[in-house]
């Protein structure tokens, strides 16, 4: 047993409900590792899980995301040993510690050309990235050349998406809340990018792509940009929402979509990583376009385990950048 920092709540809340404490962190059970961790990865479901958006039993930690080191396996755990290096992006909640026990199916050995910092800063963000762009597809999938519309494209996981995008052969078309965003979307790949507190969006992607609208739509914005989103697609195209960023999508009218016989979905990145061999052949793809330097992982904040209620009020005000860590 070792007493360990842990980042904990005891109910929604401002950033202020988050507390700094120690609680004592045991041997794994079956099934289980127990990490050292170094670096944990900020997330804007890091917010929904603090704010009761997404509610959690509490007492309760926070955060879905780290890298480390392995410092003890658990019965039947045959894929990592004592020593890796490895990350994770997953349930249950609570990265934001120093050390802890987890899932050992939750979590993967990191590549030796891959950092631990970087580690941390990619999993959650790369592997959302990977289900979208290639698991979760309009009609007929996406070819080379085909245009998609990305929002929050300057973010953690924009700019990981602009870059996978072009690698693919993609125009992703990225909107953002500045000129300085944008330009930062286009240094990463965004074919086209567009300043959404000054155009009209909608307007702008009929514009680009002539008229036809684009195939898919990936929104985590939510509520501010859902009628807009819909805007975009061309006959049978797919929007895609994976977060609520502006907040909780309202009731939709099915008689929305029948203009375009439009498709929506609301995926999870857990519904994927539901079992280890996903989990790995997800990651293996994700370190395959890293490790080939087709995506880099720009990481934009670094804050001390301590700064938590400073790095969740600069992810709420999107003020922020490529990924957040906390230094553990």
């Amino acid at each position: 047993m070792s007493q360990e920092q842990v980042v904990r709540m005891a109910q929604p809340g401002s950033a202020d409900v988050m507390e700094l404490s120690r609680v004592e962190v045991g041997a794994p059970g079956p099934g289980e590792v127990r990490v050292r961790q170094a670096f944990c990865g900020l997330n804007y479901i890091d917010i929904y899980h603090r704010s009761g958006v997404y509610p959690l039993p509490t007492p309760s930690g926070l955060g879905m995301e780290a890298s480390g080191v392995v410092e003890a396996v658990g019965e039947g755990v045959s894929h990592l040993a004592e020593g890796d290096r490895v990350a994770y992006a997953s349930q249950p909640v609570g990265a934001y510690a120093t050390a802890r026990v987890m899932p050992a199916r939750c979590v993967v050995r990191l590549p030796e050309s891959i950092a631990l910092d970087t580690g941390a800063a990619m999993m959650l963000k790369g592997l959302t990235v990977q289900y979208l762009l290639r698991k979760t597809l309009p009609q007929g999938g996406l070819q080379p050349g085909d245009t998609v519309l990305f929002h929050a494209a300057a973010g953690g996981v924009g700019l990981i998406a602009c870059q996978w995008a072009r690698h693919l052969g993609l125009n992703l078309i990225g909107t953002a809340g500045s000129d300085e965003k944008c330009e930062l979307a286009r240094a990463h790949g965004a074919a086209h990018v567009i300043n959404y507190r000054r155009e009209d969006f909608a307007a702008r992607v009929k514009e680009i792509t002539g008229g036809r609208g684009v195939k898919v739509v990936y929104d985590s914005v939510g509520a501010d940009t859902w009628a807009g989103s819909l805007a975009c697609l061309r006959p049978f195209g797919l929007l895609v929402s994976f977060g609520n960023a502006s907040g909780v999508v309202p009731p939709v009218s099915l008689s929305s979509l029948a203009a375009g016989s439009l498709y929506v979905t609301r995926p999870t990145l857990f519904t994927h990583l539901a079992t280890r061999e996903s989990t790995q052949a997800m990651a293996d793809e994700l370190f395959e376009v890293v490790g080939s330097g087709a995506v880099r992982i720009p990481i934009g904040q670094r804050y001390a385990l301590a700064e938590v209620r400073q790095a969740h009020r600069d992810l709420e005000a999107r003020t922020t950048t490529g990924s957040g860590l906390l230094i553990v």
